[in-house]
């Protein structure tokens, strides 16, 4: 008997440069994803973050979990470049973390060239 539709959390198992964005989402890997992403090293991931809402240490909880394989994350906070709180300031720093806020646009094109370099780096990703 079938079981009807079978909803996953979104995600792409492995590290692709982001070939556009806008409009919403992201395209990569041929795919294309509704709403924000964190690039990180074990995929990119679905992120249920809208831009203009305040980002809180929980919504990075998916970097600190992976923060030993990650040496820079770059914040694509939105069109506008938002600042970090200080409290994810600080989480991100004592996991020896480097984190930079930059408009969505200026983030996927700073993730794609250090990508390329085989750096480690991550990216939290809110969709325009």
């Amino acid at each position: 008997m079938a079981k009807g539709i079978e909803i996953r959390e979104a995600h792409f198992p492995g590290r692709a440069p982001i070939d556009a964005y806008g409009n919403g989402g992201f395209r990569f890997a041929d795919m294309s994803h509704r709403g924000s992403i964190l690039c990180l090293p074990s995929g990119i991931h679905g992120w249920d973050k809208q831009d203009g809402s305040p980002l809180t240490l929980d919504d990075l909880q998916r970097v600190l979990d992976e923060a030993g394989d990650i040496e820079v994350l770059l914040v694509g906070t939105g069109k506008e470049i938002r600042p970090l709180a200080p409290e994810i300031k600080a989480a991100l720093r004592e996991r020896r973390i480097s984190s930079d806020p930059m408009s969505t646009g200026a983030a996927v094109r700073t993730f794609n060239v250090m990508l390329a370099e085989s750096r480690a780096v991550a990216a939290a990703l809110i969709a325009v």
